[in-house]
C-alpha cells in the first residue's frame, strides 16, 4: 500500500501558492519556509493533512505556524489565582510611574555610571540610596540583582572562609528549591546550626560564637509559621549578643515591607525600619514582593558594611541594570506619602481592595457570559503570595465554572491573552482579586471564547 504522506506537497510547491504571497510579502522568507516545514512536519507525525487540492487550508495552517513562531516567549497573563505576588507570574505589577521611569532611561541615554556633577566616571550603586536611606533610616544602602544576590553577598563579605550561626528553625526553603543552606555554602560562609527547628535561645547563640565566627544570620520566616511550643531570638537581642565580639548580624528580612498594612487588615510582618531600628549590621530583601517594584536585591545597613559590599568583586556579578534601577527609584519615591502608596502601588491596591467590590465585578463578569454557561459567583479566600503573611486568608470573590473544567482551563491558557486560574472541588476558579479592573473587559472575552470553542 502506498503510503499518503508520500503524495504531501513539497515545501517549494506550498510556498508558490497564490495564498501564501501575502504571507511571504509581510514576513521574513525563512520564517514562512521553517513555517512550511513545521506544518509538514506535523502531517508527516499523524496530524490529518488537507484534502487534495485544498491550498486554503494549508495557507491558513502555514499562516498559524508563522503566528506561532512570532509569539514572544514572555507574555502578558491575566492572574486569576487569588495569589497577588505570584512568583510563576512575575510578582508585583509596577506602579505606572514606575512603567515611565524605564521608558524615560530606555529611550536614550542615562547617568547610569557617570558623574554629572564631577563630569566623570560614577557608579551605578549609587542610585536610589539616598531614598533607601530617607525611607529606612539605614545609614547607607545598595541595590543588586534579586534577593538571593543580596544575601549571598552580605554573608560573602561578611563571612567568607568564617562559620555563621543560624537558627534550625530558620533553614528555610523557598520557591525554586532555594534553600537557605546551600546559598550559604556557596557564599563561602561554614553553617554553624544552634537550637532546634522549634526552640532556639540567646545561650544557644552566644555558646556558638567563636573567633571563627563572622557573623550571626536572622532569616525571617516568612512563608511558613511555627506555632505552639516554640521559642526564637529577636535581632535586637542578636544584636546585643554579638556587638562585644564585634561580630556583625545579617538580617534576611525577604518581602521588603516598607509600610505597615494595618489599615486593609494584614499584621505583624515587620517593616525595613523596623528591621534598621533592631541594629542588625546588614538588612536584605526583595524589591517585588511587598515593597511593590522590579525584582531586585536591596541590601541597607551600616555604612562600613556597605562600603564593604561595594569593594567585594562579586558585587559585579550581581550588578542592576538601568531599567530596574529607574523603576525602583520611582516606586520607592512613592512611599514617601503612605496614602498614596496604597493608591498607586498595585500589589498594595489589589490587597487593600474591598470584598464588596470584587463580588461586584464578578457577578458583572457571570451576567455577561453566554446564557448556557454554568456560572456562579463564589467567595474565596486569596493570599499574599512572595513568602509574605503566609497564614493570612483575604476574603475576595470568583466566577466559578462547571463542566469540563480542566478543557476550559486549558483554553484559557492557551488564549491571545492568557488566563491563569485555579481549578477546587471540579470548579474552575477565577479570583478577581489580583486582576486589575481595567482587565474586566478582556477577561470576561477570554471566559466567552473558552467556553464557546
Amino acid at each position: 500500500m502506498t503510503d499518503p504522506r508520500r503524495a504531501l506537497p513539497s515545501v517549494n510547491a506550498l510556498l508558490e501558492l497564490p495564498e501564501l504571497r501575502q504571507l511571504l510579502g509581510s514576513h521574513p522568507r525563512d520564517l514562512v519556509v521553517n513555517a512550511v516545514r513545521s506544518v509538514l512536519d506535523d502531517v508527516r507525525a499523524g496530524a490529518s493533512a488537507p484534502a487534495s487540492g485544498d491550498a486554503a487550508e494549508w495557507a491558513r495552517r502555514i499562516a498559524a505556524a508563522v503566528a506561532l513562531a512570532e509569539r514572544p516567549s514572555l507574555r502578558p497573563v491575566l492572574n486569576a489565582t487569588g495569589v497577588v505576588l505570584h512568583t510563576n507570574l512575575g510578582r508585583a505589577p509596577l506602579p505606572e510611574a514606575a512603567l515611565a521611569a524605564m521608558r524615560r532611561a530606555a529611550e536614550g541615554y542615562s547617568n547610569l555610571e557617570y558623574d554629572l556633577g564631577a563630569g566623570a566616571r560614577g557608579s551605578r550603586y549609587m542610585h536610589c540610596v539616598g531614598l533607601l536611606r530617607e525611607l529606612t533610616g539605614a545609614e547607607d544602602a545598595i541595590v543588586v540583582n534579586n534577593g538571593a544576590a543580596a544575601v549571598t553577598l552580605a554573608l560573602n563579605t561578611l563571612a567568607d572562609g568564617r562559620e555563621a550561626v543560624l537558627s534550625r528553625g530558620e533553614l528555610v526553603e523557598i520557591g525554586g528549591s532555594f534553600r537557605v543552606p546551600e546559598i550559604m555554602a556557596k557564599s563561602g560562609a561554614r553553617l554553624v546550626e544552634v537550637g532546634t527547628t522549634n526552640r532556639t535561645h540567646p545561650a544557644d547563640y552566644a555558646g556558638a560564637i567563636t573567633p571563627r565566627t563572622g557573623a550571626i544570620v536572622k532569616v525571617h520566616r516568612s512563608n511558613f509559621s511555627i506555632d505552639g511550643f516554640v521559642a526564637d531570638v529577636d535581632v535586637a537581642e542578636l544584636v546585643k549578643l554579638a556587638a562585644p565580639h564585634g561580630v556583625p548580624v545579617l538580617h534576611d528580612l525577604g518581602s521588603g515591607l516598607m509600610i505597615p498594612l494595618d489599615r486593609i487588615g494584614l499584621t505583624g510582618e515587620p517593616t525595613v525600619r523596623d528591621a534598621v531600628r533592631a541594629g542588625a549590621t546588614l538588612v536584605a530583601m526583595s524589591g517585588d514582593k511587598l515593597l511593590g517594584g522590579p525584582q531586585a536585591g536591596l541590601l541597607v545597613g551600616s555604612a562600613e558594611a556597605i562600603a564593604a559590599v561595594r569593594q567585594n568583586p562579586l558585587t559585579r556579578a550581581f550588578r542592576v541594570d538601568k531599567l530596574t534601577l529607574a523603576a525602583l527609584e520611582a516606586t520607592l519615591a512613592i512611599y514617601r506619602e503612605p496614602d498614596r502608596a496604597f493608591a498607586e502601588i498595585p500589589a498594595l491596591r489589589m490587597l487593600g481592595a474591598s470584598v464588596e467590590s470584587i463580588a461586584g465585578r464578578a457577578e458583572a463578569i457571570r451576567a455577561a457570559l453566554p446564557a448556557h454557561a454554568d456560572a456562579r459567583v463564589v467567595r474565596t479566600d486569596a493570599t499574599v503570595g512572595g513568602g509574605a503573611f503566609p497564614l493570612a486568608k483575604i476574603p475576595s470573590a470568583a466566577v466559578s465554572l462547571g463542566g469540563d473544567v480542566r478543557a476550559i482551563d486549558a483554553r484559557l491558557r492557551a488564549g491571545d491573552l492568557p488566563v491563569v486560574a485555579r481549578i477546587r472541588d471540579d470548579r474552575l476558579l477565577l479570583d478577581l482579586r489580583a486582576v486589575p479592573e481595567r482587565d474586566d473587559r478582556a477577561l470576561t472575552d477570554a471566559i466567552t471564547r473558552a467556553l464557546t470553542a
